[in-house]
């Protein structure tokens, strides 16, 4: 995929370094827009659980289910709808995935019985995962390789957005109009998302030698690209093993009323935006300086919260830190697997969406191991603590590999490219 031939595109990638930075095309704000729903969807079963689980009569553990569904769907259908549309024109498919999964929120707003709307949710999921896969890789094709992180924040701030405002206002919903509420409205959400990829998404033309399987999986023989997908595994997991569980911390250990825990959630929300914000305007100059930092701030705060958790007032000022750092290092995540995997783009975006989900998967995994082994709710974040710790160990390996002279490159990027990602990843 060329990363300049689009309509309305963005000077080329292989122009000079020098030239300032171009503008924003409107196309990647249109594909934030879309990830707003996307994000709410994935996160608004969290305040919409036991009106579910009384409406379907199951178990609210059985009702949680839901939620693993969707993440498991996205680890497995953001590489498989990858290959799947990989000869695909990327607009076509970015339509046709937008629009099974505001089918799939109709299904689960209309779900007779629990079957139903479990199969909607896995269904949903994997649109959700194909759309966030292809659609970093459009965003990518939009820009200079100096905007590649910028670019990243701008779908990863719709996502803070719906931390922000989609997921209280699904509960808000849920509580006032009924659960089935929230799907219409992602749905209707998701209607203007398709009228968004539709009127303003460029067509971009797929390169002139088509794309082949073979090269594409290739990545994964190049050892930054491994490391790449271990660092944003443990990135994530490491503050969602604790962030999945905040809830429970805040009433049980800290002491809070049950009425502050949608205030501390939208608090956490408001960092991860101004996380985002930040770490999108950083990240293209100083990559590997946001990787180490952020991850290294994400592992402070977990400590001072398994040490602080019963005083209120810390615990929800770490709650929103936790946002800012997590969310901090998003765009340096998804940016550095694009720089190491340019051969495979849409692969590329794949792995770091699988890689992303695996860890919200593996974390809250993990969490519940500690909880069950006796260890309390605080124990989350020393669990988060130790994961966060060994992602910040793999950065800093890959970042040594990266400045050794003798690395060698497999992803097949053009060596101009190569040439300026080492000078965007420089720490800071």
């Amino acid at each position: 995929m060329p990363s300049s031939s689009a309509e309305h595109a963005t000077p080329p990638a292989t122009a000079s370094p020098s030239i300032p930075p171009a503008r924003m095309p409107l196309a990647v704000y249109i594909l934030g827009l879309s990830v707003f729903a996307l994000g709410t969807s994935e996160f608004m079963l969290s305040g919409l659980l036991p009106p579910i689980a009384e409406d379907m009569g199951v178990s609210i553990p059985r009702a949680g289910l839901l939620i693993s569904a969707f993440a498991i769907g996205m680890v497995v259908g953001a590489p498989l709808l990858a290959v799947a549309t990989l000869r695909l024109p990327r607009k076509t498919t970015l339509v046709a995935l937008i629009t099974v999964f505001g089918l799939g929120q109709i299904a689960g707003a209309l779900a007779p019985n629990y079957a139903v709307l479990f199969a909607s949710r896995v269904v949903s999921a994997l649109a959700c995962a194909g759309f966030w896969a292809v659609g970093a890789a459009v965003a990518i094709a939009m820009v200079p390789v100096g905007s590649r992180a910028k670019a990243m924040a701008v779908m990863i701030g719709g996502l803070s957005i719906a931390n922000v405002l989609g997921v209280p206002a699904g509960a808000f919903l849920g509580e006032h109009l009924g659960w089935r509420s929230a799907f219409w409205a992602v749905g209707a959400a998701s209607a203007i998302a398709l009228a968004g990829v539709v009127t303003r998404i460029p067509h971009i033309p797929l390169p002139e030698a088509r794309p082949r399987l073979k090269r594409e999986l290739a990545i994964y023989r190049d050892r930054q690209v491994l490391l790449s997908v271990t660092v944003t595994a443990l990135a994530a997991g490491g503050v969602f093993c604790a962030f999945s569980y905040l809830a429970p911390l805040l009433t049980d250990v800290s002491g809070l009323d049950e009425g502050w825990v949608s205030a501390v959630l939208g608090l956490f929300g408001i960092g991860a935006l101004v996380g985002t914000t930040i770490g999108g305007r950083v990240a293209d100059a100083h990559l590997f300086g946001v990787l180490l930092s952020g991850i290294a701030a994400s592992t402070v705060f977990l400590i001072a919260l398994a040490l602080f958790a019963s005083g209120p007032v810390v615990t929800v000022l770490l709650a929103f830190l936790l946002g800012v750092s997590a969310f901090y290092t998003a765009p340096a995540l998804n940016a550095r697997m694009f720089n190491v995997a340019g051969a495979a783009p849409t692969l590329a975006g794949a792995t770091t969406t699988a890689a992303f989900n695996l860890g919200n998967t593996g974390g809250p995994w993990l969490g519940g191991t500690v909880i069950d082994a006796g260890l309390g709710y605080a124990s989350t974040a020393w669990a988060g603590a130790a994961m966060t710790a060994l992602g910040l160990a793999t950065a800093a390996v890959a970042l040594r590999l990266h400045k050794s002279p003798s690395r060698v490159v497999t992803s097949g990027a053009p060596q101009e490219d190569r040439e300026r990602e080492q000078q965007a990843e420089a720490p800071c």
